[in-house]
């Protein structure tokens, strides 16, 4: 049952990160126009928002299908912690509050991994571990 709990939490997450906020910043990414993003970290807003799509849009696609789920969810944990501890943290509870369970789930994953009903069973043993 713990696999099946993985593979629901797994998949829920993942999807809801990829359509609710990867899928739009991916569009935008390709897009070609001009990008306007937070800079909370001082990397500048392009590399900013290049990396948020690389962990909402690819990452979270991984994620879903079980591949590399720590790399994965050390993307999003990442993330999730500069959405909510580090842009947020002038707002209100309940606007950082999604965030923030997000970090929890992806936290969660990347200690107790994918589970068994994933596609990273079937890599070599030595890329299982990631």
């Amino acid at each position: 049952m713990n696999d099946i709990g993985l593979l629901i939490l797994r998949g829920f997450a993942g999807a809801l990160m990829f359509f609710g906020h990867g899928l739009t910043k991916f569009q935008s990414l390709v897009s070609a126009g001009e990008i306007k993003f937070a800079d909370p970290i001082g990397l500048g807003a392009t590399l900013s928002f290049t990396l948020s799509t690389f962990a909402e849009f690819l990452c979270s696609t991984l994620l879903v299908l079980g591949l590399f789920p720590r790399i994965s969810a050390g993307a999003l944990i990442i993330n999730m912690f500069v959405a909510g501890i580090i842009y947020h943290s002038p707002d209100a509870f309940s606007v950082k509050e999604k965030a923030l369970i997000y970090l929890v789930i992806f936290v969660s994953l990347f200690i107790l991994g994918a589970g068994k009903y994933s596609l990273n069973k079937f890599l070599p043993s030595k890329y299982q571990k990631f």
